[in-house]
């Protein structure tokens, strides 16, 4: 064999070391078999392509399989090609030597007579003598190599058949984007770059980063030091801002040196992603304002907050403000070539504004009526600055409010509205609604989901998105740029967790992104998933398990000892299922509707694909004494109260795994609904405490709780409903005990038959609530 040629070996090198960390690890998804040792793969392409024709015959890939590259563009595409099948499949395919005939292996070629219009678009044709990948731009030619390592990935093996095919693919948006909030909780430089992995694999390709906001800034200004010494460290509420071990207080503290910036973009564009940095403004600054007061508008100095939710700190208007702010919109120009440049301007209560005599006297010198009208003369001045360096500005859809600067283009993420509005006004778009495409609402009612909003956004709301209103005029709808996930992390403080958000929904974003939209068929879409989670695995990626689990509903019959139990599988897939303690399996029965069972009685379940399992199986068991208990998962919000239910993460241990509540935090109930209280004597509830870590600003009034009567409030209990009454009233302790919980026995007297058991615990919410863990009825 001829040696490599050196700039394949750098290519080779740059990719297995940065790209695709993780060769060796798990091969693809089983696949139909073939012979001599291959597998046959049936295609599973994420996303769809533009346009699929099949062809006769097939091509085998093996270890002697070779690639042929001319020029250093189709080179470095063949590296992350082979890099790319390395992971998955298990061999390195090796460049074609000086007598190979390219024809019988696999070329990569920069042609500019295909899609000379589309530079991200290509050409797949896979004949049974030859493969070629060919487009105009490298990005097309990068996006057609990983269309085909996934033809080769959607099989196990080293040796692989793969039908002929002639695919012809293009992008449906330029804008395919994907926004981590790095400001709540702070990520390594490694784990934004799996992410970049990632999403290039997804053939994504803006990188929105959420820099900087109330709870801490990121990027280091040499200029301004204290913005690294102060506002990039805050001290966590409760439990978790102290150190077990010394009881000091312990500070939360990241930021991104500019030399890893650079590396990070530098990263990115190798991937063929443009990094696109925010810094949010006038609202969203409390950090900011904590390490230089004098550009707020009160004059005071906060702390860099450890709350979540909507803050009133605004940049006030002055010149020294301006001086600041241009200052560091010059540093992050350096940093980032983008195009654009994201200002927010999302969520500024005005409040501060009205407060302030110095804002009031220098919006009667500027002749500006209002409030709104301020902000919208501070987003112009900003825009006039950016296009000075050659930049554009982007912000979220606020910057309507009070007219927007000439060529600002919108982030609509309070639904599609402002998107219209902007679009029919001539201005560019990216469509981001948060009821869509924001990752931190959870995507199923798994009692396993981690931290967030349980308001889902499910796999199908990610995909069954269209972008584009009918609404719009044709004329408009070409301002629509595209549309972009957001992953906020104010519960997401382990990479795991981004992670869990992140996947399998990103699959779904990429697919509305990519594919024309005739092309998508959630149905088919979920027939080629299990191929995708096969990759995932192969790359280490800790994607979602919940919307794979198998979940249980139980309708019982205490007195006659028996338990209906409906099985369900968030996204459809088939159930199969035993009842003797054994694992599922293709063999076992196939769950067909709800199974009765006298007790006790443990079923095991798992949601199929084929003949393989998707997710371990799940284990529901129930007997005399678990029909007696409710978590906090399964009690219901109290009619009128769930406005905001939220999944939250208590405080302590300071390291480690910690309790999740379901809670309502405008006021925190929860209801047993047709609680059975026949021959039940008390109910033993136990309960947490946590600090209520939240800024409502104009919400405030809506938080409600009802007065305590003791010190340290009660936990009130009422038969017939959150209006019913009142069966028990039991004081609760100052503390909780050593494990974070206290247990309430609340004795019920003259209570019987069916009823709706409320929960309450009384006192004001702040600076802590308690929170219901769980109930178990005590019979008599």
């Amino acid at each position: 064999m001829s040696p490599i040629p050196r700039t394949w070996h750098l290519a080779l090198t740059l990719c297995c070391s940065i790209l695709l960390a993780g060769c060796g690890r798990e091969p693809g998804p089983a696949a139909a078999p073939g012979t001599q040792g291959e597998t046959t793969a049936r295609p599973a392409l994420i996303p769809a392509p533009a346009s699929l024709q099949p062809r006769d015959g097939s091509f085998r890939f093996d270890a002697s399989t070779r690639l042929s590259a001319d020029g250093e563009a189709a080179q470095r595409v063949a590296a992350q090609f082979a890099a790319l099948v390395a992971t998955t499949n298990g061999i390195e395919p090796a460049p074609a030597g000086g007598g190979q005939d390219a024809g019988t292996g696999i070329v990569f070629a920069i042609d500019p007579a295909v899609s000379a219009d589309a530079p991200e678009g290509y050409l797949l044709e896979v004949a049974p003598e030859g493969v070629r990948v060919a487009a105009s731009d490298e990005r097309g030619l990068f996006y057609g190599a990983v269309t085909l390592w996934q033809l080769l990935s959607s099989a196990q093996g080293q040796a692989v058949r793969i039908p002929a095919l002639r695919i012809e693919d293009a992008p449906r948006f330029g804008w395919r984007g994907l926004m981590l909030d790095s400001a709540r909780h702070f990520q390594s430089v490694d784990e934004i770059k799996q992410l970049l992995d990632a999403m290039a694999r997804h053939k994504l390709n803006t990188f929105h980063w959420h820099l900087g906001d109330d709870q801490g800034w990121r990027i280091e200004i040499p200029k301004y030091p204290k913005l690294m010494e102060v506002a990039a460290c805050r001290i966590p509420a409760g439990e978790a801002g102290t150190d077990p071990a010394t009881g000091e207080t312990r500070p939360y503290c990241g930021y991104y040196t500019q030399a890893q910036i650079r590396d990070i973009v530098a990263y990115a564009a190798q991937r063929h992603i443009t990094v696109v940095p925010e810094f949010d403004m006038p609202g969203h600054v409390q950090a900011v304002v904590a390490a230089y007061p004098q550009y707020g508008s009160l004059g005071d100095t906060p702390p860099v907050s450890n709350e979540w939710g909507v803050h009133q700190y605004l940049f006030n208007v002055e010149e020294e403000t301006f001086v600041f702010i241009e200052d560091v919109l010059d540093e992050i120009v350096a940093l980032f070539p983008s195009t654009y440049i994201h200002i927010g301007g999302d969520e500024a209560v005005k409040d501060q504004w009205q407060q302030s005599p110095i804002v009031q006297a220098r919006m009667k010198e500027l002749g500006i009526a209002d409030e709104t009208a301020l902000q919208s003369w501070f987003i112009k001045r900003l825009e006039t600055y950016l296009e000075g360096k050659g930049r554009r500005l982007l912000g979220w859809d606020e910057i309507l409010d009070g007219g927007l600067p000439p060529r600002a283009t919108v982030m609509s993420w309070r639904g599609t509205e402002g998107g219209i509005t902007a679009a029919q006004a001539g201005h560019d778009v990216v469509m981001t609604p948060w009821d869509k495409l924001y990752l931190d609402y959870l995507q199923t009612m798994s009692p396993n989901e981690p931290p967030g909003r349980p308001t889902q956004v499910t796999l199908q709301t990610v995909y069954d998105f269209e972008p584009v209103p009918e609404v719009l005029t044709a004329a408009q709808r070409k301002h629509i740029l595209g549309v972009q996930a957001n992953v906020w992390t104010e519960h997401m403080r382990t990479w795991p967790r981004v992670q869990h958000a992140l996947f399998p929904r990103v699959a779904a974003l990429a697919e509305s992104a990519w594919s024309p939209a005739g092309r998508k068929d959630y149905a088919d879409f979920l027939t080629r998933l299990p191929a995708q989670l096969a990759r995932y695995r192969a790359f280490g990626i800790a994607y979602a398990q919940t919307p794979f689990e198998v979940l249980a509903t139980a309708t019982d019959d205490r007195r006659a000892g028996t338990v209906e139990v409906a099985l369900e599988n968030p996204l459809g897939y088939a159930i199969r299922y035993t009842l003797d303690g054994s694992e599922p399996d293709a063999d076992s029965p196939l769950y067909e509707a709800p199974i009765g069972a006298t007790l006790p009685v443990e079923i095991r379940a798992a949601a199929f694909a084929g003949t393989s399992p998707l997710a371990p199986a799940a284990r529901h068991a129930y007997d005399a004494a678990s029909l007696l208990v409710r978590s906090d998962e399964q009690l219901a919000t109290c009619p009128d109260t769930g406005r905001l239910l939220l999944r939250l993460e208590d405080d302590g241990p300071a390291d480690g795994e910690r309790a999740l509540y379901n809670v309502t935090i405008f006021y925190p109930c929860w209801l047993w609904a047709d609680a059975d209280l026949d021959g039940i004597a008390s109910a033993k509830v136990r309960l947490g405490r946590m600090p209520y870590y939240f800024q409502l600003a104009h919400d405030e009034p809506a938080r409600k709780f009802m007065a305590a009567e003791t010190e340290h409030g009660e936990l009130l209990v009422q038969a017939g409903g959150c209006n019913g009454r009142t069966v028990a009233r039991q004081p609760l302790p100052g503390t909780t005990g050593a494990d974070g919980f206290v247990e309430v026995d609340v004795p019920f007297e003259g209570v019987t038959g069916s009823t709706d058991l409320c929960f309450t615990t009384t006192g004001d919410t702040r600076p802590a609530m308690w929170v219901v863990d769980r109930v178990a009825l005590v019979p008599r």
